[in-house]
């Protein structure tokens, strides 16, 4: 069994230690908190051994009446590897800590590029990461287009990619985030981090990226256009974006519009926090001009990165190949609709 210590417990971290706790070759150690919140007393309700992740913070633990197992060192030091899913930045500040105790560690897309050995995206590089000891999973967007982006490369050879990703101003818990009542061009200037971030998994691919902020919470939507090698049909693409087992062709017939039902799809198949992993590509957005592809697809930026979490502990182990890792990850988390 692979050991798995989580040091964050927040939006990502929550999911990442539920969806470890499903596999059949791994055991959570414990998660790590920097504060006796709701989430602290959600991760104990389920079991889950919690750690301290500051220790000046841990008597507040002790006054709340919630026990913790020892501090975010102790954590560290007990398992195989550590999943960083702490806020943007502060994973550069605990790297010392996993080199410390010589534990490989995952972190998130809001670290930088040059803090790891490589970046990460299961469908796409996942050998990359085998044997590295700091492993970047990228964001939700490139996690998103980096799956789209693998396929259509291998089969038909991509030009150019340009796409214009609709962004959420925050998710549902993220009281603090805006705009409220605006449409931002973000940033104003091009492109957005989004292209030069898909290019640490895709070095070579030609990218522009522009992306927009808006009054939104539920998912983010990119329009995408490629502009292909090959060109094949429309029908042939869907049939190669169908056999993904990570991006979820949206049939018309659901007369699915937009994220909200999305995720009223997901909470009716009963998946936790109504969360979808998948890209959601609408099918019959899928269309071939020339040369050129479009499609909208739709990422829900609490959890498309969590499998990819869990394939690149395998990876950075050296436990499975990427065709091991993504069906055992997709069939113990209950990928697809």
């Amino acid at each position: 069994m692979i050991r798995v210590g989580i040091n964050g417990y927040g939006t990502i971290g929550k999911r990442v230690a539920d969806a470890v706790a499903a596999q059949d070759d791994m055991e959570l150690v414990g998660v790590a908190k920097t504060r006796p919140n709701f989430e602290a007393e959600t991760a104990v309700s389920k079991g889950y051994p919690l750690y301290a992740a500051v220790e000046d913070r841990r008597h507040l633990f002790d006054e709340a009446d919630i026990d913790v197992a020892g501090g975010v060192e102790d954590l560290v030091e007990a398992s195989d590897v550590v999943v960083d899913a702490c806020p943007s930045g502060i994973g550069a500040e605990n790297k010392p800590i996993y080199e410390e105790y010589d534990t490989p560690a995952l972190y998130q897309g809001g670290e930088d590029a040059d803090l790891v050995d490589t970046s990460f995206n299961a469908r796409s590089n996942y050998a990359q990461a085998e044997g590295a000891d700091h492993v970047r999973v990228v964001s939700c967007n490139t996690t998103g287009l980096s799956r789209l982006l693998a396929p259509l490369q291998e089969e038909y050879g991509v030009q150019k990619a340009r796409v214009t990703l609709v962004r959420r101003g925050g998710d549902p818990g993220q009281t603090g985030r805006g705009p409220i009542n605006d449409i931002l061009p973000n940033p104003v200037t091009l492109p957005s981090h989004h292209g030069p971030d898909v290019n640490t998994i895709f070095p070579d691919l030609n990218i522009d990226t522009l992306g927009m902020k808006v009054p939104a919470t539920l998912m983010h939507t990119h329009s995408v256009n490629v502009q292909l090698e090959e060109v094949p049909t429309a029908d042939e693409v869907r049939d190669l974006l169908g056999a993904e087992s990570r991006l979820f062709l949206v049939p018309e017939k659901y007369a699915i519009d937009g994220a909200g039902k999305l995720k009223e799809f997901a909470m009716d198949h009963g998946r936790p926090r109504a969360d979808i992993w998948e890209n959601c590509i609408w099918d019959e957005s899928i269309t071939v001009e020339d040369d050129d592809l479009y499609l909208f697809q739709a990422i829900h930026q609490e959890s498309d990165v969590v499998p990819e979490n869990v394939d690149a502990i395998r990876a950075v182990l050296g436990e499975a190949d990427r065709e091991e890792s993504m069906a055992r990850t997709d069939e113990a988390m209950g990928l697809g609709f």
